[in-house]
């Protein structure tokens, strides 16, 4: 099998692929030292630790060769969120994307500097191009936007654009901020799903109940770091131990 066989294969309802986000080769490897069989980027993690904001504001380059240095950091699949794909047409994007070894993508629904969905047509003809240029070779994600961009009922949005995405050549499609039970069990009759694990999400064993086949934490843990960085730095400031006693 590939690392793109392997990756896809991870993606089973009811027996989610778990993916601790990393943002660097260090964070990479932790996550493969735990045991988990794949590495996920996180965009924003990745832009920050590069030094640039959220939303497409890194240059293409950098974040692609910050892919391919956790790529070569590992010996699990790796897959990137590479947001909306920083405006490259849908074959170099992929062309790029695998020649940083990367076997998966993150691709969002919404516009980064707007914050408006795209026309679900649109998107969908991306995805498929994506999908054409790739083949096999590349497990897509496919963020679905609703339950951020829609401010009431995102419910019916969420469940249009997944079905479509999915009939594009999507593998999963992924809802972020999408936490009530109800609309969970709903998304996960659409196909493979995967469900950002946050404080206000059901339990890990939950999510496997309902029916999810990928759980990942965003940049979740990178900001639970950099709070407790932010904690220790405070307390050599203020001339204290920044160690637990």
């Amino acid at each position: 099998m590939t690392h793109a066989d392997t990756l896809r294969a991870l993606h089973r309802p009811g027996s989610p692929v778990v993916l601790p986000n990393a943002w660097d080769a260090a964070s990479a490897r932790a996550v493969e030292a735990a045991g988990f069989p794949a590495v996920a980027t996180s965009s924003a993690a990745v832009a920050l630790s590069l030094g640039y904001a959220d939303g497409e504001a890194t240059p293409v380059r950098e974040m692609l060769d910050a892919v391919a240095r956790i790529v070569r950091a590992v010996g699990v699949p790796v897959t990137a969120d590479v947001e909306r794909g920083y405006g490259l047409p849908p074959a170099q994007l992929a062309e790029r994307l695998l020649a940083t070894g990367a076997v998966g993508c993150n691709l969002e629904d919404s516009d980064p500097r707007t914050k408006q969905l795209i026309d679900v047509d649109r998107h969908a003809d991306f995805l498929d191009a994506v999908r054409e240029a790739a083949g096999a070779d590349l497990v897509i994600n496919a963020r679905v936007d609703a339950y951020i961009r829609v401010p009431t009922d995102p419910l019916p949005v969420a469940l249009e654009r997944m079905r479509r995405f999915l009939a594009a050549g999507a593998d999963c499609v992924y809802p972020i901020g999408a936490t009530i039970r109800e609309d969970i069990t709903a998304l996960t009759a659409t196909g493979p799903v995967n469900i950002l694990f946050t404080p206000a999400t059901p339990t890990l064993a939950e999510l496997a109940a309902l029916g999810v086949a990928r759980v990942s934490f965003g940049d979740g843990i990178h900001e639970a770091l950099a709070a407790e960085h932010a904690r220790m730095l405070a307390a050599i400031v203020a001339g204290t131990s920044p160690y637990p006693e």
